[in-house]
């Protein structure tokens, strides 16, 4: 099993996921025990990408469906063309067709509109990688008409009659916990909480995500966001935003953090008014003088330490 574990890490990072034996090991068993896994955690820390990752490194298709308020389940699973039926049927009203034959033919595969769930059960060939991105923005009716899509990758179109999916796909489910998720919907799958990186990791996925970026500057991001996230802010930033961070201001030609740069790019970290305010004045003056002539060494003591008030 370590040596299967070790493998799966080894591809991960093979496609430029920085990972760790937690993520390995959910992704590894999700595979040998054919169960969805449920990846939670704040916005930005690489949950979506796990799926991505893991399509590449199979080199299978990559089945994404998102969720919102609203999905229902025809919208995720399949609908009929009625367009292309509809032209179908001014054609053959030239043929002298009985009725059954014109409802066989225009409930038929060709007329059918498949959505993510059903192109994930209908595969041909490599099972794909199904991700359920967000799952705690839809409704509570959809993730229920869900588990059971998910207990026996199998539905029953009306018209056509049940289609089994040959190999299961792989199945990773994404949430942000807007809301608590069904004690069911979390039996049925492999739990993975991903939390906010420390320093030596996020600084890792900083090196990997922008190539030449400074060891000092990333190692300042890195510091940055670790202080940052520990304000009460309305939208703390994630590693996404690290990335982006680090790759605004290469462009902008600045080698390492100071005043100038953090103004300029406040935007890129902060997505609200009252947290940019709440950054500037104090807590950006000491933030740039706790960063003044710190090494790599340095910094990563910092980010373990909070600002002094």
């Amino acid at each position: 099993m370590d040596e299967g574990i070790k493998r799966v890490q080894q591809q991960m990072e093979a496609q430029g996921y920085v990972t760790d034996r937690a993520v390995a090991t959910t992704v590894y068993l999700a595979a040998e025990l054919h169960m969805p896994a449920l990846i939670e955690g704040h916005a930005g820390v690489g949950k979506t990408e796990v799926a991505k990752v893991l399509a590449a490194s199979l080199e299978t298709e990559l089945i994404r469906l998102q969720c919102y308020e609203g999905l229902d389940a025809y919208t995720a699973l399949y609908e009929w063309n009625y367009p292309k039926q509809m032209l179908w049927i001014r054609l053959a009203e030239q043929e002298s067709l009985s009725l059954d034959t014109k409802e066989a033919h225009i409930f038929a595969q060709e007329f059918l509109l498949k959505r993510p769930l059903l192109q994930a059960i209908a595969h041909d060939g490599k099972p794909p990688v199904l991700l359920i991105d967000e799952i705690d923005r839809a409704d509570e009716e959809f993730e229920a008409f869900l588990l059971e899509v998910l207990s026996d990758f199998q539905v029953t179109i009306p018209e056509l009659g049940t289609i089994k999916a040959e190999e299961p796909p792989f199945v990773v489910l994404t949430s942000n916990r807007t809301r608590e998720l069904s004690d069911a919907l979390k039996r049925r799958c492999l739990y993975l909480w991903i939390d906010y990186p420390g320093f030596d990791k996020e600084l890792s996925i900083i090196n990997v995500k922008v190539p030449g970026v400074s060891q000092l500057l990333a190692a300042q991001i890195a510091t940055s966001m670790a202080a940052l996230r520990r304000l009460r802010l309305t939208k703390a930033p994630g590693v996404s935003e690290s990335i982006k961070w680090a790759m605004s201001l290469m462009a902008l030609g600045r080698p390492r953090l100071d005043r100038q740069g953090l103004e300029e790019t406040f935007g890129i970290v902060l997505k609200d008014r009252d947290d940019i305010e709440a950054v500037r004045g104090l807590w950006l003056d000491q933030m740039l003088e706790s960063l003044e002539g710190k090494d790599v060494d340095g910094l990563r003591e910092l980010a373990d330490a909070p600002l002094s008030s």
